[in-house]
């Protein structure tokens, strides 16, 4: 997923540039909450998976588990070590906001935080998935690494675990996997990809098929049903 990664510069970005928390957004969304907070990540049922993938998020769900601790005593005004200062701070930015602003503010900070680097280059690895504290510690990492302290930074400024997912997508221009975060505000899927600034409906993503959604109820993989307008277009 390393391949058209963009690095920002943080002087010509602006907040408001892609969040949109305008009374009549707001009113919007309201009004369709309800009817849309029961619908699936892309209109789309999943199933339990098991093997490789699944054995990668258990081991990093482990590790987010042993920092979420360290996090705790942090907020407790106990020894806090500095790369967890560093996530908290990532927090800190969506502080006082709500919605759209509070994750479009928590989504720019993590991407401004992280330099674009493939595992190979950092970790001569082909495939290496980093906990939190650990991409912090370097500032660098690929999709996966953006996307896992993305959905650690949103369950730590109050997101639901119902709220927050990391999808894995299969690019198809170029044929290669990509994770980003889903996170559900005022009933809608918004994804979180560190390509983009932009927060898209993942009923607005063209290009890619969702293939894995990754949580704390584990790994599973979105399947095929009859339901109509479901899934977004592989473009």
């Amino acid at each position: 997923c390393y391949g058209d990664l963009v690095s920002f510069d943080a002087g010509h970005l602006e907040a408001t540039a892609f969040i949109d928390d305008s009374p009549q957004a707001t009113l919007q969304n309201a009004a369709t909450e309800s009817d849309q907070q029961a619908l699936p990540i892309f209109g789309m049922e999943t199933e339990p998976v098991a093997g490789e993938l699944a054995a990668k998020w258990r081991a990093v769900e482990a590790d987010i588990d042993r920092e979420q601790q360290v996090l705790a005593r942090c907020r407790a005004q106990e020894a806090c070590p500095v790369v967890a200062q560093n996530l908290l701070d990532i927090v800190a930015e969506g502080a006082g906001r709500t919605g759209r602003a509070r994750v479009g503010l928590i989504n720019r900070a993590v991407d401004l935080a992280i330099t674009p680097t493939s595992d190979e280059a950092q970790w001569g690895e082909a495939d290496h998935w980093s906990p939190p504290f650990e991409t912090l510690q370097t500032h660098r990492g690929d999709c996966e690494d953006y996307a896992i302290v993305k959905y650690v930074s949103l369950l730590q400024a109050g997101l639901s675990q119902d709220d927050v997912k990391i999808v894995i997508l299969q690019n198809l221009l170029p044929k290669e996997d990509h994770a980003a975060v889903a996170a559900r505000v005022d009933g809608q899927w918004l994804i979180l990809d560190n390509r983009r600034l932009a927060l898209v409906r993942d009923t607005k993503i063209v290009g890619s098929i969702p293939k894995f959604v990754l949580d704390e109820d584990g790994t599973r993989r979105f399947v095929l049903t009859n339901r109509a307008g479901q899934g977004p277009s592989a473009g």
